[in-house]
């Protein structure tokens, strides 16, 4: 792919894309998504089979006949991946044409693997230039790549960086140590990583004597990705405070691409690349699709993606669109993700996601920032309590801390937690190298009714089997 020559002061990477007016961009969208419906049924053969067992044609004559279709999902991916060929029942191109693959990180399940053709690897290639432009990023900046290469699907992002011009610092995952080390000599002005890290590396540096203001006076933009925290203002303030940085959230998914949606100046949602990617969002419950800004479950069909198609893919994501003109000048619609459906929670009739957790946490200026919630069941009822650090140097009594979270999250959500735990700073230890885990669940209803749908899927096999 070639770089692509655009001047320094042009406001948009793609100004005939990325503000095309809404009429001309849904006819694209229907263009691109014929073709992709009759290729996913001509070249896969899950798609072949499940839409003629549905008796799906795959010609379609509107954006609207999509609601036709069947969701796939992650069990989906695990359940054809390998059968049939190495990447399985939903890939469209033989193996030979496949020229790159990530795979998921698996926490929640057997690792997938997301294939890319050079088509396909242009493309997701294109997608990250005209996000890293959106941030400001242009052909002589430095940018500082600090995510994870290990078949992480984030890691090749920074070739993007590399496309519009910029000069691409492989650094990767390393040691906050060497991170640091690696910042300050190289000063770069822009830095990608994930929400929780960004906040910790800072941090670090502070411990380390550093003045991350000073000695890293270069770094104007911070992007963050992989967690929730990024659309949540109270974080990016908390990781602006210490870097004197400007902090723009971006979104991707393994299965599509490494992102695939990021904010603008504005900060009002993420654009997402939507001549490639179209959003529906439905109900979590029925699958109907439900107006737009209201909540419901993201969903992803991809338009140009031809190695693996994802058709009406349910990403598990909680949130919201608008579809609105931005202030930014961009037509492409904004999505706004609230939290993971299998993290919610509900308490006494209220829906609860952990970043509404964080949003509190965040804000209250006597606390570190580090946060962990645990969900579980007492008496037939759904209870949660949530630990956190009190800042460094504080002799504010635990109590008193533990009794303003508590009425800070009783405000804010509507539900008081059954507990307000309260440590000295670094005495929680969640905080991860890139990534932090602060969500347990120990609801025995949920392992339960997930240990029923198991039980019904082997039974379900079982008869096949003996049919």
């Amino acid at each position: 792919m070639a770089k692509k020559n655009v001047p320094y002061d042009q406001k948009y990477y793609d100004p005939e894309v990325e503000c095309m007016p809404r009429e001309e961009l849904e006819k694209l969208q229907l263009e691109r998504l014929k073709d992709e419906l009759v290729w996913a049924y001509e070249n896969s053969a899950y798609y072949k089979r499940t839409w003629d067992a549905a008796g799906i044609d795959p010609h379609i004559e509107t954006l609207d006949d999509l609601v036709k279709f069947p969701f796939i999902n992650k069990q989906t991916e695990r359940d054809t991946q390998g059968v049939g060929s190495f990447f399985g029942e939903l890939c469209c191109v033989p193996e030979d044409d496949v020229v790159f693959m990530a795979t998921s990180s698996g926490s929640t399940g057997v690792p997938t693997m997301s294939p890319f053709s050079q088509h396909d690897f242009d493309e997701f290639m294109k997608a990250e230039s005209r996000l890293f432009w959106q941030t400001g990023m242009r052909p002589n900046d430095r940018y500082l790549h600090g995510m994870n290469f290990a078949l992480y699907v984030g890691g090749p992002c920074v070739i993007g960086a590399q496309e519009l011009g910029a000069l691409g610092i492989w650094v990767g995952a390393v040691p906050s140590d060497r991170l640091l080390w690696a910042m300050k000599h190289y000063q770069p002005t822009q830095f990608w990583s994930s929400p929780s890290y960004a906040w910790l590396l800072g941090q670090k540096a502070i411990e380390k004597g550093y003045d991350p203001k000073k000695d890293f006076a270069n770094l104007r933009t911070i992007i963050i990705s992989g967690e929730p925290g990024g659309s949540i203002p109270t974080t990016r303030k908390a990781i602006e405070d210490i870097w004197g940085a400007s902090v723009y959230d971006f979104f991707g998914l393994s299965d599509i691409y490494g992102a695939c949606a990021g904010m603008c100046e504005y900060k009002d949602g993420l654009h997402i690349i939507e001549d490639q990617i179209l959003v529906e969002i439905v109900d979590p419950a029925t699958g109907l699709r439900v107006p737009d800004c209201e909540k419901g479950e993201i969903v992803y069909t991809t338009l140009t993606k031809r190695s693996r198609p994802m058709i009406r893919f349910r990403s598990g994501d909680i949130g919201w669109v608008n579809r609105e003109k931005c202030q930014c000048g961009r037509t492409m619609t904004r999505i706004y993700i609230s939290g993971r459906k299998d993290e919610m929670f509900i308490v006494s009739a209220v829906n609860v996601f952990p970043s509404d957790i964080e949003y509190v946490v965040r804000q209250d200026s006597g606390l570190s920032g580090e946060y962990r919630i645990r969900v579980y069941d007492e008496k037939f009822t759904t209870k949660y309590e949530v630990s956190v650090e009190r800042v460094f140097g504080s002799e504010e009594s635990y109590d008193e801390i533990a009794k303003r979270v508590e009425n800070n999250l009783k405000t804010h959500t509507g539900v008081r937690p059954a507990k307000v735990i309260v440590f000295d700073t670094d005495k929680l230890n969640v905080s991860a190298e890139h990534k932090a885990s602060r969500f347990i669940d120990e609801r025995t209803s949920v392992k339960d009714a997930h240990a029923v749908v198991e039980h019904s899927k082997e039974a379900a096999a079982a008869k096949k089997e003996g049919e």
